[in-house]
Formats: C-alpha cells, sequence, structure tokens
C-alpha cells in the first residue's frame, strides 16, 4: 500500500484576501434623547390635525347637504306623514316655511357666540367715525382756507383804501399847512401814518447800526432822520392812542365801509370805480357797493 505525500502546511490569509465589500459596518448607538415639551406639542397637534374630523359630519354618516334617500327609515317616516320630495315640512301653504334645513357652521374658536358679530359691529362703528371726522375735516379745512383767504382780501383793500384818502388829504389845498402830529391825523389812516414811521425808525436803526454811528447826545450833526434813528426824539409812537385803538378793534370789514364812505362823502371818490366825480350826486356810479360793480 502506496503512502500518501503529506499535505502542505496551510498559509494564514493575508491582508489582501480579506473581502471588504462584505464586511458590515453597524453605526454607533446613542441612548435616545428625551422629548422636548415643544417637541411634543408639535407632534400631538399634527397628530391631531390627522385624525381631526367634523361632528357635524362623522366618518361613516351621510351629510346634512346630502337629501335622504328613499330607502332611509326616516324618508319612509316623513312619507308616511304625507311629505313629499321638494316640498316644506309643516301647515300647508305657508309661504315662509323652510325648504332646506338651517346650516351648521363649526366653531373651532372658544370664544363667545355673538363675540364675532360684536366685533363687526364695534369695527363698523369705527369706520364710520374715521369716515365722519375725515369728512369733516375737510371740510373744516376748506372752510379755513376759504376764511383766509377773504381775510387777506380785506386787510388789502384796507390798505389801499388808506392810502387813497391819505393821498386825497395830502394833495387838498388845506393840507398844505406843515406836517401835523399823528393824532392830528384822520383816524382813518392813522395807522397806516404810524407803522409807516415806525418801518422808518427801524429801517433808520439798522442804517446806524451798520455805518457804526456815534451815539452820543454831543453829535451836532444829527437831523430829524437821525434823532429818529438814534432814539434821541421823543416820538408819540409809543404813546397810548385810544381813538385809534377803538377804530383797530373794529372787524376789518367795517373799517373798509368806514374808509369808503368818507370817500364818497367827503371827497366824491368812488373805491370800486377808482376815480373821483364833479358832484356830490357821483353821476355815472353803480352804487356803493362791491358787488353793485360787478
Amino acid at each position: 500500500m502506496a503512502e500518501e505525500a503529506p499535505s502542505a502546511p496551510s498559509k494564514p490569509a493575508s491582508a489582501e484576501e480579506v473581502d471588504y465589500m462584505n464586511m458590515t459596518i453597524h453605526e454607533p448607538t446613542h441612548p435616545p434623547q428625551k422629548e422636548t415639551y415643544t417637541q411634543r406639542r408639535i407632534r400631538k397637534k399634527r397628530e391631531a390635525e390627522e385624525k381631526q374630523y367634523s361632528p357635524i359630519n362623522p366618518p361613516g354618516r351621510p351629510s346634512i347637504a346630502t337629501a335622504l334617500s328613499n330607502t332611509s327609515k326616516g324618508f319612509k317616516m316623513l312619507a308616511k306623514l304625507g311629505y313629499t320630495p321638494g316640498s316644506a315640512l309643516g301647515a300647508p301653504g305657508n309661504k315662509n316655511a323652510m325648504l332646506e334645513p338651517i346650516g351648521v357652521e363649526l366653531k373651532e374658536d372658544r370664544s363667545g357666540i355673538g363675540l364675532l358679530n360684536e366685533k363687526k359691529r364695534k369695527f363698523r362703528e369705527e369706520v364710520e367715525v374715521k369716515e365722519r371726522a375725515e369728512k369733516a375735516e375737510e371740510v373744516g379745512f376748506r372752510e379755513r382756507v376759504a376764511r383766509e383767504r377773504e381775510h387777506k382780501r380785506i386787510e388789502g383793500l384796507l390798505a389801499s383804501a388808506m392810502r387813497v384818502l391819505e393821498g386825497l388829504e395830502e394833495n387838498a389845498d388845506e393840507a398844505q399847512e406843515p406836517r401835523r402830529k399823528k393824532k392830528k391825523v384822520n383816524v382813518l389812516y392813522r395807522g397806516l401814518v404810524r407803522q409807516r414811521q415806525e418801518d422808518e425808525r427801524e429801517r433808520r436803526a439798522r442804517y446806524d447800526l451798520h455805518q457804526s454811528l456815534s451815539r452820543n447826545a454831543a453829535y451836532e450833526k444829527e437831523d430829524d432822520d437821525d434823532r429818529l434813528a438814534l432814539g434821541t426824539e421823543e416820538e408819540d409812537v409809543e404813546e397810548a392812542d385810544d381813538e385809534l385803538h377803538a377804530f383797530e378793534s373794529l372787524e376789518p370789514e367795517e373799517r373798509v365801509q368806514r374808509l369808503i364812505d368818507e370817500l364818497r362823502e367827503k371827497w366824491w371818490y368812488c373805491f370800486w370805480c377808482k376815480c373821483r366825480y364833479e358832484n356830490e350826486a357821483m353821476d355815472g356810479c353803480p352804487g356803493k357797493s362791491e358787488d353793485d360793480h360787478d
């Protein structure tokens, strides 16, 4: 019997012979994290939305918007009582009878039943109040602008009538005497003269400040204007004038009318025609008021 040759010893597997493609790599295991309050609330809300159903039309029940079928028990009971499809329930001949059931609205919030109507009512009232306020403000703004425009027009007429009367009295024969004091000036345009002198005094004071004039009381070359500007001459500008104050306290329309009457009665001059007539009758003048000259 022949002897078998001894088998070669097996070699250990080298690194190149390892099958990496079939190796399984296990992910490291982590302990489960505890669910936070926010995560739990979001999860429950999502689950509730998924399971939510209307209590009016639960699953497995027909909708109230669907008419009863002829095979339902409810329809058969109504038919025995005399009901026919398309007719109303109740006594026959009732014009106000309802043909459809009352609709049901699902209330999803926790507010009171009449809260929504109350909110709508308050909102409508606020809108109405706001609209009325805007309308009143618009009307008030237009009226205010109209009053301001009319006031400026009357002030312009007043100043113009004052200048006309002053010019007529200065050009008259009896006005050729030396200039009288302001208190003797006609009160109808005395305020215009006083304002003009005050403006002149301010102008001279600014000129004096600009030219750096000396304010020495011994200044020998001072003329009337210098004394007026330097304040060395006593003026009646600051004195009280009760007559002028009483005239200026009148309404602008009344002051204008007094000036117009003075021009017509004393100088035969029509302020609206802008001309002086030859006689007291003032033939050719349409009238005394502004409307007569339109």
